[in-house]
């Protein structure tokens, strides 16, 4: 089964991980899941698929990140064209914004 999947998908799975904001912002979204994608920008558009208007909370009309978002990749701060590896553990936080 593993082949298969590997064959249907071309691409690796990526583990993102999701804010608990983000994530109460869209009931039945979760905080880890695997996506099969190649960059950072698709894999905005894979949740806003799951999830649509996900995409509108991370990504801003430019398009780019919003501020007050940040995306690591494998522990390195990502843009939308970065690319995810095979594997690649991807981690979408928000900023902390103080008064």
């Amino acid at each position: 089964m593993e082949l298969q999947e590997k064959h249907h998908h071309l691409v690796a799975p990526v583990q993102v991980r999701l804010p608990g904001v983000l994530v109460d912002l869209f009931p039945g979204s979760v905080r880890r899941l695997d996506l099969h994608v190649a960059t950072v920008n698709e894999m905005i558009d894979a949740l806003d698929e799951r999830w649509p208007g996900m995409a509108d909370r991370i990504r801003d009309s430019r398009p780019s990140v919003r501020k007050h978002i940040n995306i690591f990749v494998d522990g390195e701060r990502a843009t939308l064209k970065t690319s995810l590896p095979p594997g690649a553990e991807v981690f979408v936080l928000t900023a902390i914004s103080g008064g």
